[in-house]
């Protein structure tokens, strides 16, 4: 569990920083997402069932989901905060972010994120967006220049500049293009880099020059459920844009306080996976058992490959990592359950930090009960995941 914040003058919040929408007014933005994905549905749940109270949608900065978000802010339902953000009519914050691809210098491609507080901004970012990429109505889109001058436009528009799921072997930094962040944009112009569910703390710390760099862990839900699978947990003085930049860059009061993530087993590409016999290779085997050379590098294989330490050294500015399994891994508890256990306590984020294990059992019964406590405090094996495949959590007796 997350212990909130000690300061008096300073709130826990919990944010998820990466949410896509599937389709706005009608139309399609993030091709890969559920239709279900639309802006009402998603402010409606990452609040009121997830209990999220900040989130960035990552995909506001496109033509139709724009045009949402500034008919909600005309009809009063979105108001703008002092200090940059939207407020929600159910309390929820809403950053407006981007999503951009961009070609890697010796080939590859990875995807960036740009956050903004005002919707001026944001409008602004798209118009720009509109003279390097072919659709800005769809998400996720190439645009035509170097990371660097991308880094450039946002921070002119007082934006935020964020490295997406670095490690992935699909659209990731070190993933997909470079080994060294500098090989490919300004490593002085990055605001936090997001590790993507299939790496932690643990892993990324074994790379020197991230060590003055804030990690975030988010969701990147490419459908409703997967809402708040990983998340931020923030102290600030008020949830606004401002804040956030501050905490993100350790520059006042303002802290990310911890990270919540997967279990970096549970990442669908954590392991490397074959192509031939769709098995996972052994650790640092130069092919498959089954003599195979075809497949889907994983996060833990690409990190032992460029790491300067074999063990992390974690700089004294770096929250705890806290390894979760979300609700949605966990084998009996179905919507029926889920149902129960948010009419009971309100939200996701109440039952894995608040609720007693007493609670939960008058609510869901020991077995399911005993399941989200050993969730919560790490008693649990996994299968590993990769090539595309999540991980499974093992609950033996």
């Amino acid at each position: 569990m997350v212990a909130g914040t000690g300061d008096p003058l300073m709130t826990r919040y919990f944010a998820d920083f990466h949410i896509h929408i599937g389709r706005s007014s009608g139309h399609p933005v993030k091709m890969a997402a559920a239709p279900s994905l639309t802006v009402e549905r998603v402010l409606t749940v990452a609040r009121e069932q997830k209990g999220l109270d900040v989130i960035t949608i990552i995909d506001a900065v496109t033509r139709h989901v724009l045009q949402e978000l500034l008919a909600l802010a005309a009809d009063g339902r979105l108001v703008p905060l002092p200090g940059g953000g939207l407020l929600f009519e159910n309390g929820l914050v809403v950053l407006l972010g981007s999503e951009i691809e961009i070609a890697g210098p010796e080939g590859g491609a990875a995807h960036f994120g740009a956050w903004f507080g005002q919707l001026e901004a944001a409008v602004d970012f798209l118009d720009w967006l509109a003279t390097v990429q072919k659709n800005p109505s769809l998400s996720s889109q190439r645009a035509r220049v170097a990371a660097d001058r991308l880094q450039a436009e946002v921070a002119e528009r007082g934006g935020m500049f964020i490295v997406h799921h670095a490690f992935t072997p699909h659209k990731g930094l070190y993933g997909n293009c470079v080994d060294r962040m500098a090989d490919m944009l300004d490593p002085n112009g990055v605001d936090a880099l997001e590790l993507g569910l299939s790496a932690d703390t643990d892993m990324a710390d074994c790379l020197e020059e991230l060590s003055t760099h804030t990690f975030l862990t988010n969701s990147d839900a490419h459908s409703l459920p997967k809402l708040a699978r990983e998340y931020n947990v923030l102290s600030l003085a008020d949830p606004s844009f401002e804040r956030i930049r501050s905490a993100l860059r350790r520059s006042g009061d303002d802290r990310i306080t911890a990270n919540v993530g997967l279990h970096v087993e549970l990442g669908k590409y954590h392991r490397t996976f074959c192509l031939n016999c769709e098995r996972l290779w052994a650790p640092g085997a130069a092919r498959c058992a089954c003599g195979s050379e075809r497949s889907v590098k994983g996060v833990f294989d690409r990190l032992c490959e460029i790491r300067d330490w074999e063990r992390p050294i974690h700089p004294s500015h770096r929250p705890p990592y806290v390894h979760q399994v979300p609700l949605e891994f966990i084998p009996g508890l179905g919507k029926v359950a889920l149902e129960r256990l948010l009419q009971a306590f309100g939200s996701e984020m109440a039952v894995l930090h608040d609720a007693t294990p007493a609670a939960l059992a008058d609510v869901v019964g020991d077995t399911l009960a005993d399941k989200i406590i050993r969730a919560r405090t790490g008693q649990v094996e996994f299968m590993a995941g990769g090539g595309g495949q999540y991980g499974k959590p093992i609950f033996s007796a």
